[in-house]
């Protein structure tokens, strides 16, 4: 899509339409939209013209004649989809319809601060381009997720307690030397509930989506849409306090459920049952490989460790705890947890179920369904690719 593309209202709905749906029948277009099918034939014969969509054959008949299905172009351009997590650091080269054409995922540090981390995405996002034989000129949009609170309007983060040295630093600047695409910055678990959105075409119109990693975050779908709160803080649920006499956590408060259940403290819990004896396996992982991951306590829990299932059940009854007040509050259909504490195993989802349906009204918990993200370690960058795809194209509406 060309910089200077402009479309009408009616145009940019109807491509989002297609992009949500994966593809539609004229038909289904028109009573998805409540438009008249000479009103939907028109402006789909106008977009095929212009290249913006292309007919991609029959669907199945339902009694009269098959309807030809339309998808957004591939020959439109390329998506680049950023997931920056604290330490990791996950891009890819997306079609149009969010297929994968080349993807990288590699460690990082976002505190070794902005100039060295956009450095070396924009080393990646290069060397990724010419690995599909793209250029930066097809590139149409730009999707990046990072770990902290999110001006969604400036595209900026805001104090974000993990990575400080980014306060109001302007990635959308950083990438704008490179592209003349838009750029769209967002919090990590927002980019994770746009993902969840499109996996279900807006199936789900209340859920949540939780991210447990170095830190814990949450992604609040409502009615159909990421909510982002007044100034984008929404979801922050981090630093819910669920022990006053907790330890002090990152943010200068005690016992937010982040300080007391992400993966660092999964590791420091798992450190000292090492060094105090009480976990012969974990001490023999420190030995091996001189430290312990979370995912190192999820398999001492699956060989019967019982140091390690004491910790896992004591994280997820604190993410539980905080969750059921969020639960009570928005009262989700459903509730996607993410991150890395998914390689734990099913130990810790039952723990946090058990906790939230022990702590939740009856009401708020009747239909509700707990499980991790189907999209796994995916929802990160196909969120991206979302996002870089719904808002390019909201870019370029025009009324006209």
């Amino acid at each position: 899509m060309a910089p200077g593309t402009t479309l009408s209202v009616d145009e940019t709905t109807l491509l989002q339409s297609i992009f949500w749906s994966a593809g539609a029948s004229r038909l289904a277009l028109a009573e998805r939209l409540d438009f008249s099918k000479s009103k939907t034939n028109s402006l789909v014969a106008a977009l095929l013209d212009v290249g913006l969509l292309e007919e991609t054959g029959l669907k199945a008949s339902s009694g009269g004649r098959r309807p030809e299905t339309v998808q957004i172009s591939p020959r439109l351009g390329v998506l680049v989809a950023a997931d920056l997590g604290a330490t990791s650091l996950d891009i890819a080269i997306l079609r149009p319809d969010l297929t994968v054409l080349a993807r990288i995922s590699e460690a990082a540090d976002v505190r070794a601060g902005p100039g060295v981390v956009m450095a070396r995405v924009r080393v990646l996002i290069r060397q990724l381009l010419s690995t599909c034989g793209a250029t930066a000129q097809q590139v149409l949009g730009i999707g990046l997720g990072v770990p902290g609170p999110v001006d969604f309007a400036s595209g900026q983060l805001v104090n974000p307690p993990l990575m400080p040295q980014w306060d109001r630093f302007s990635i959308r600047d950083a990438l704008r030397e490179d592209y003349a695409a838009p750029v769209f910055v967002d919090n990590d678990v927002n980019i994770m509930a746009l993902g969840e959105l499109w996996r279900l075409q807006r199936s789900l119109q209340n859920f949540l989506v939780i991210k447990v990693g170095t830190g814990i975050g949450c992604g609040i779908v409502c009615h159909g849409e990421v909510y982002r709160g007044a100034n984008g803080s929404a979801g922050d649920v981090g630093h819910i306090c669920v022990d006053a006499a907790g330890p002090r956590c990152h943010c200068g408060n005690l016992g937010c459920v982040e300080a007391m259940a992400a993966g660092p403290a999964i590791t420091r819990m798992a450190l000292e049952a090492a060094a105090s004896g009480d976990s012969a396996l974990l001490a023999a992982c420190l030995a091996d490989t001189g430290t312990i991951t979370p995912e190192d306590v999820g398999n001492a829990s699956r060989h019967g460790d019982a140091a390690a299932n004491r910790i896992i059940q004591h994280t997820g009854n604190l993410i539980g705890q905080m969750l059921a007040s969020v639960v009570n509050f928005f009262n989700p259909s459903h509730v996607f947890i993410g991150g890395g504490i998914t390689r734990i195993g099913p130990l810790f989802l039952a723990s946090v179920r058990q906790s939230i349906y022990q702590r939740s009204l009856a009401l708020s918990t009747r239909h509700l369904e707990i499980q991790y993200t189907p999209l796994a370690e995916q929802a990160g960058l196909v969120g991206a690719g979302v996002l870089a795809m719904q808002e390019t194209l909201k870019s370029k509406g025009n009324p006209r």
